[in-house]
């Protein structure tokens, strides 16, 4: 199956035709009790699935589907209901009371919030880094450091940290180092084989790819399985049988869908960058951004989201042009078909590099809707903007 390309993996991998009666896709199976044959096979826990909570068969078709993704280095892949619990979950699986973290400074926000709210509560301290510190990150390690976060690249300012130098310090110093992957999939992007030993995905965005479930995988190496796997068990968190079955719909077409926005977002990034309206873009897959040569040594492909800086204005211009536009929905998620902005502001969730841009700042994904259409959207939104900011 590793011989295979990509694409191809995508489609055939997760499937036995001949366990499903000859139907394409895997059945979806809803159930909680498992019943054993035996009085021997009950004592012995003996069978291929013993509780719905540990796994089905669409569950494991699932799992083989994104381990044949992964690659090699993939020796387990749990599923959770969310791309917080994905976060959440791996971190428990490597931390205990007394023990601390580093964690890159441009993470999702709800990751900062799960480490200064509930690893605090539980004794374990965190110290953010700045994204660009590479290997430089060894002045930060404590004897009792036991896991680097990072996030490549963080999914709304877009600096793109050089994992693998970040991994090899964590290495020499007994830690291991948790990936946020979502940005890229596995598609264009293998974290485990560059020194990563666990890479999480909101598979929300573009695993589901269609807006309609909440969804998280958590991929990890031989050394981070064991424990990953005991975490997810005593934590009893586990995916919903339909939820598991749009994400393996979803992963079915992540080639073709992933190869458009990627294509469509590069276009649309440098169709902006030649407005007047827009002071800088941020997308690691343009020559002009400074993540530009980690993206493209680490990476094959990039996807639908970006940010954008505005030239100074006022708050009601960029809000005439939220207000204006009609294609791009406002909405704080991503990696669906439809295109979406919405504006942010760093500044409160920054505490070891400071946020500040020069501007307002909106964060776009494109969808998979005509780029025509899309800049005559983005035209309008810019003219209700010039508008309200000559006023």
């Amino acid at each position: 199956m590793q011989s295979l390309q990509a694409e191809t993996r995508l489609v055939v991998s997760g499937r036995d035709t001949a366990a499903q009666k000859g139907f394409v896709n895997p059945p979806v199976v809803h159930g909680s009790t498992v019943l054993y044959p035996t009085a021997d096979d009950l004592h012995a826990h003996r069978g291929e699935f013993q509780y719905g909570r540990h796994g089905t068969p669409t569950t494991r078709a699932l799992q083989d589907a994104l381990m044949a993704l992964e690659g090699p280095q993939c020796a387990g892949v749990g599923l959770v209901p969310s791309g917080l619990s994905a976060i959440s979950t791996a971190l428990l699986s490597v931390l205990k009371a007394g023990d601390h973290v580093l964690v890159c400074d441009n993470v999702y926000r709800p990751t900062r919030n799960f480490c200064n709210g509930l690893l605090a509560r539980y004794g374990i301290e965190t110290t953010y880094f700045d994204p660009l510190i590479g290997a430089d990150i060894a002045r930060l390690f404590r004897p009792n450091t036991r896991v680097v976060m990072v996030e490549a690249p963080g999914s709304q300012s877009f600096e793109m940290p050089d994992v693998p130098a970040v991994a090899a310090v964590a290495h020499a110093h007994g830690a291991l180092v948790i990936d946020d992957n979502t940005w890229a999939t596995p598609l264009f992007r293998r974290a485990l084989e560059q020194g990563v030993d666990i890479s999480i995905q909101a598979a929300t965005k573009y695993i589901g790819g269609h807006s309609d479930i909440m969804f998280g995988t958590i991929s990890a190496n031989a050394k981070a399985w064991p424990a990953l796997a005991e975490t997810i068990r005593l934590l009893g968190v586990c995916a919903g049988p339909d939820d598991v079955f749009l994400a393996l719909r979803g992963l079915r077409t992540l080639a073709v869908r992933l190869a458009h926005h990627q294509q469509s977002a590069i276009d649309m990034a440098q169709w902006l960058a030649a407005r007047p309206e827009v002071a800088k873009v941020l997308h690691p897959a343009l020559a002009s951004d400074p993540g530009h040569a980690i993206w493209k040594r680490d990476f094959t492909g990039a996807s639908g989201l970006f940010s954008i800086v505005l030239k100074p204005a006022p708050q009601a211009a960029v809000d005439a042009l939220l207000d204006t536009v009609k294609l791009f929905g406002m909405g704080y998620s991503w990696g669906g078909f439809e295109s979406l902005v919405i504006p942010y502001d760093c500044t409160d969730y920054r505490s070891a590099t400071a946020w500040a841009p020069g501007g307002p700042t909106l964060r776009l994904h494109i969808g998979l809707e005509s780029l025509s259409d899309l800049k005559a959207d983005l035209d309008r939104g810019f003219a209700a903007f010039n508008a309200a900011r000559s006023v």
